[in-house]
Formats: structure tokens, sequence, C-alpha cells
């Protein structure tokens, strides 16, 4: 493959990108009024919270469903303590009316009992009488923290035959993204891919969170892009708050080629949904 194949138009693009986003909360006092600020219909993500732990997410679950959104639970396998601890999560979700769920392995330490990865939990997953229609496992274009290419393409390869898609980590350069999807899909594996994009937010906030997931070489490319004069310029043209519409119109050209599989963006709002749907509103309403 190559970033010279087939492309649609900009316009089509984006629309299909922001017409099918999801948007990731995370589970704190503020999650009841960010959800007033989402479309009746949105699919809503809903992490797993170090403080408050899985059962947390599950009770936001209920609430959400309950409400009428589609939600995708975050089942953390570092969070789960055992298959006892699985199995009841996994029948409450269903009893909720959850069809999909996204399982990382979760940004814990010390893993709270028998699940070292998501493949651990996925397998045990598959011995229990629950399953989902739609499960999401987690892919790294800039690589990760603590664990080699290597070790995450075997990582990979190993999770894909118990999952349905791809969700993609913080990534703000779109040619990494593309490059990424063309390498994993040369490794054989063809799930979709939903990218992972930050939404509308202070840029002071956007860089401590951006450092703190381990996405430097993108705040690297945002800095180079522009030059540091001109990343001044739009800190300040911008009153200090970073829009992702160069990454959706970086992404918008490949999302009918169906060798890379874009199905849509998973927008990390960090509980800033009211300024990052009026953004994604403005850009459907261009």
């Amino acid at each position: 493959m190559s970033l010279g194949t087939s492309r649609t138009t900009d316009r089509r693009g984006v629309e299909t990108l922001l017409t099918n986003a999801r948007f990731e909360l995370m589970p704190f006092e503020s999650f009841d009024e960010e959800i007033t600020h989402l479309p009746a219909d949105a699919t809503i993500a809903i992490t797993t919270s170090p403080q408050l732990g899985i059962d947390t997410t599950v009770e936001k679950t209920e609430e959400a469903v309950a409400l009428g959104f589609d939600v995708v639970p975050h089942v953390a396998a570092r969070y789960v303590e055992d298959r006892e601890h699985l199995e009841e999560i996994a029948r409450r979700l269903t009893e909720a009316g959850v069809t999909d769920i996204f399982v990382p392995g979760g940004d814990r330490e010390e893993p709270a009992g028998e699940f070292e990865s998501a493949h651990d939990l996925l397998a045990a997953l598959s011995e229990t009488p629950y399953s989902f229609e739609e499960v999401g496992i987690t892919g790294y274009p800039e690589g990760h923290d603590f664990l080699d290419e290597a070790t995450l393409a075997e990582a990979m390869e190993k999770k894909a035959p118990y999952a349905t898609y791809i969700v993609t980590q913080l990534c703000y350069d779109p040619d990494a993204v593309i490059e990424w999807i063309e390498a994993v899909r040369e490794r054989g594996v063809d799930l979709p891919v939903e990218v992972g994009i930050p939404g509308v937010m202070k840029y002071q906030r956007l860089m401590k969170i951006s450092q703190k997931v381990g996405v430097g070489d993108s705040i690297k490319f945002l800095r180079k892009t522009t030059g540091v004069l001109g990343f001044v310029r739009q800190l300040v043209g911008s009153r200090g708050t970073y829009e992702p519409d160069s990454l959706i119109d970086g992404l918008a050209p490949y999302v009918d080629d169906e060798e890379y599989g874009i199905r849509g963006v998973h927008i990390y709002t960090f509980n800033q949904t009211p300024d990052t749907e009026e953004w994604r509103l403005g850009r459907l309403d261009q």
C-alpha cells in the first residue's frame, strides 16, 4: 500500500468521520452533565478510571443505556479481579442491553487479579456464557511507552481473533495513523479502525494529557508542522484552544478506501463535550 491509493472527496470523508463519531467520557462527577450536550442517539464510550474502578464504569453504563444512549464500556483487563468478577460484569452489561465493549489492558501498574493483559481477559470471556456483537481492541500508531513494536504486533495478532475493530491511541498526525494502518494491514490484520482523536480543549491541558498518555511525538508534530513561531501564533490566534480540523482533513481522503478500513473517529473528549460537539456540528454544516 501507499499514501497515494484511491481517495474520496474531502467533504464526503469528513461527513463520514464526524457523523459516525464516538464520544469517550470518563465516569467522573461531571459525567451526567457532559452527556446532556451530546446527541440523543450518540455512541458513548465510558472509560475505566484508576480512581473509581471498573464497577463505576458498569454503573455509569447502565445509567446511560437507560437514558437511550448507545454505550460502549471499557472493560479494562487489569481492573477485573477474577473470572467470577468478569462474569458478573458481562452479565450486568448484557442485561443492560450492551452489545459492544472495548477491551484495553488498562493503565493500572499492578493488576487487580489474574488478568495481566487484554488477551487474557478476552480468552476468559470467550469461555463464559456471555458474548458481545462488537469487541474493540487498542492500536498504537506512535508506539507504547513500555512495549516495543514487536511486542505490540504480537499482542494484536493474539487479540485479533476475539475482536471486531480497533481503536487507536490519541494521535495528532494523520500521516502517522495512515502509515500505521498500512503496517497493520501488511501483517494481515484487517479489522476496521476507529481513529482516536482529541476533542476541542485548551492547548495547555491537552499538552499535559498528551504527555501523560505517551504521545510526545504528536506534540512534536504540532510544533514541526507550524514551526515555533507558527505554533505560538496558533496558540494565540485560537485563544489557546485546539481543534482537530487538520487531523480530520488529513484522514478524510482515505475513508472510502476499503484497504484502510477507517470507519469513524473515537473522540477523546476528556469530559469537554460542549465545545467538541459545537465544533463537530460546525464542521458538518460547512
